[in-house]
C-alpha cells in the first residue's frame, strides 16, 4: 500500500524531499568501513533517486530497487546512467553477496522487520555494511519555537500524524531488529540546517504519507492553515529548519 501513497504523490516528493548533508555520507563510509568511491550499493525504497544521486555522487555504483514503478520513473528521468529494479524489500531481486552495502535512505520501516533484514544480510557480502538512515526535524534545536509550533498544528489537524509532535514518536527500531539479526550496531545523529522556501516546504509535506492519503480538499484546507502560520513568522517566505538525520550501520559480524 505505501508504494500505491508514494507513487500518487512522485512528483511532489521529488520536488521538495530535502536531501542528505555531506556529513551524512561521511559518517555511512566511517561507521561501515566501506569508502563509497568504488562500492556497489543496493539502495532499498530508492523512491525518486535522493539517497541514489547523493551516493553516486560519492562514486559509488549503485542499484536503486523500489516497488513503486512512477517514483523510479522519476528517478530515471533524473538520475544519470541509473541501475533501476522495480522491487521489494522484503525479497530483493538482487544476488546474494553482490553488494558492499544494502541501505535504506527513509524506507526500512514500509517493511517486514526480520524478513528485510535477512534479505539484506544475504545480499551484502563479507566485509560490507547494513544501514539506515532518516531526516527528521529538530524539535529540540534552541531556534525552533516556531518549528514546535507548526508541527503541533499539524499533529491538531491531520488524523494520521506520525511525527515528533507526539510524545509517543520514536525512530523506526532497525537497530534493535539489527541486534536481534546478530549485528553489531553502530549509531550517529547529525544535524544540519534546511534552507528551504515556503511554498517548497509545504510541497515536501504534501509527500508525506499522512497527508497524502487524506481525502478531498483535506490537504488544501490543512496547507492553507499551516501557510498562514508560517507567514506570521516568515513574511520573506524564506525558511531556515533545524535538521537531524539518525544513521544506524550494522557490519556484517563475518567481515
Amino acid at each position: 500500500m505505501s508504494h500505491e501513497v508514494f507513487n500518487r504523490v512522485a512528483e511532489a516528493y521529488d520536488a521538495a524531499r530535502p536531501g542528505y548533508p555531506g556529513d551524512l555520507y561521511d559518517a555511512l563510509a566511517d561507521l561501515s568501513s566501506v569508502p563509497l568511491a568504488g562500492a556497489t550499493v543496493a539502495d532499498v525504497g530508492a523512491g525518486t533517486g535522493i539517497s541514489t544521486r547523493g551516493l553516486l555522487d560519492r562514486g559509488a555504483r549503485v542499484v536503486a530497487v523500489d516497488p513503486g514503478e512512477r517514483m523510479l520513473a522519476r528517478l530515471v528521468a533524473r538520475t544519470h546512467s541509473p541501475r533501476a529494479v522495480v522491487g521489494d524489500g522484503n525479497a530483493l531481486p538482487l544476488r546474494s553477496g553482490s553488494a558492499d552495502l544494502v541501505c535504506y535512505a527513509q524506507a526500512w520501516h514500509w517493511l517486514r522487520p526480520e524478513e528485510s533484514i535477512q534479505e539484506a544480510l544475504r545480499v551484502v557480502r563479507p566485509g560490507g555494511a547494513v544501514a539506515a538512515w532518516w531526516n527528521t526535524l529538530d524539535l529540540g534545536a534552541g531556534s525552533a519555537g516556531w518549528l514546535v509550533a507548526h508541527e503541533m498544528r499539524l499533529a491538531e489537524s491531520c488524523p494520521g500524524y506520525w511525527g515528533p509532535a507526539l510524545p509517543e514518536w520514536h525512530m523506526p527500531p532497525i537497530a534493535a531488529v539489527m541486534a536481534e539479526a546478530g549485528l553489531g550496531v553502530r549509531e550517529a545523529w547529525v544535524h544540519w540546517t534546511r534552507e528551504v522556501g515556503v511554498d517548497d516546504f509545504l510541497l515536501d509535506l504534501r509527500s508525506h504519507s499522512y497527508v497524502a492519503a487524506m481525502e478531498g480538499d483535506a490537504v488544501d484546507r490543512l496547507v492553507a492553515r499551516l501557510r498562514a502560520g508560517l507567514a506570521e513568522v516568515f513574511p520573506g517566505g524564506r525558511l531556515r529548519v533545524p535538521m537531524r538525520v539518525y544513521l544506524a550501520v550494522a557490519p556484517r559480524a563475518d567481515g
